[in-house]
């Protein structure tokens, strides 16, 4: 909204910001009323960056959270900014586990790094592993990687790489007692 003060043009402010400021044509703009103002385009700023860290890909809380920090975002903007997103539906941790989890896998990477993924992602240890049981079993999608690679040694580095346990990785080349 553009906003005028004396009569001549002053600023263009968020209409959000204004309404929840309550600012109306005619009324003073006060020092308090200018500070409730100041609070509301904040918090407004705050949600803004916050939505569009969500456009292209879903994130974890604490990646917004941090992302908003960078952003010099002060930390009760932040926090309100993320409880409208939780809110709202748009940011959801255990939703982020499980499809993060999910992606990885169809991937090809084991359980192993999908939770050092996930974990890097401000994820709590219970989301990890919920997110972890909504998995196909890892030894299922080691025995597909092996099916489409071969058998191999070079498959059995490639599983050990992409995260799969050295236990899944034996049973499925079935190479135990060769160096790898």
């Amino acid at each position: 909204m553009r906003v005028e003060l004396d009569g001549a043009p002053w600023r263009t402010l968020p209409a959000a910001a204004v309404v929840e400021s309550r600012l109306v044509v005619g009324a003073e703009l006060t020092r308090e009323r200018a500070r409730e103002l100041r609070r509301e385009i904040r918090r407004h700023e705050a949600l803004s960056v916050a939505t569009r860290t969500l456009v292209h890909r879903e994130r974890s809380r604490a990646s917004v959270a941090a992302t908003l920090e960078r952003k010099g975002v002060p930390a009760s903007d932040r926090v309100e900014a993320i409880g409208a997103l939780e809110r709202a539906g748009y940011l959801d941790d255990d939703r982020f586990a499980a499809g993060r989890a999910a992606v990885l896998a169809g991937r090809g990477y084991g359980n192993a790094a999908i939770e050092h993924d996930l974990e890097q992602q401000g994820l709590d240890r219970e989301r990890i592993q919920a997110a972890l049981l909504q998995l196909d079993e890892e030894t299922q999608r080691a025995v597909a990687i092996v099916e489409r690679d071969g058998r191999t040694l070079k498959t059995a580095r490639r599983l050990a790489a992409r995260g799969f346990d050295e236990d899944t990785i034996e049973s499925v080349i079935g190479l135990s007692g060769e160096p790898a």
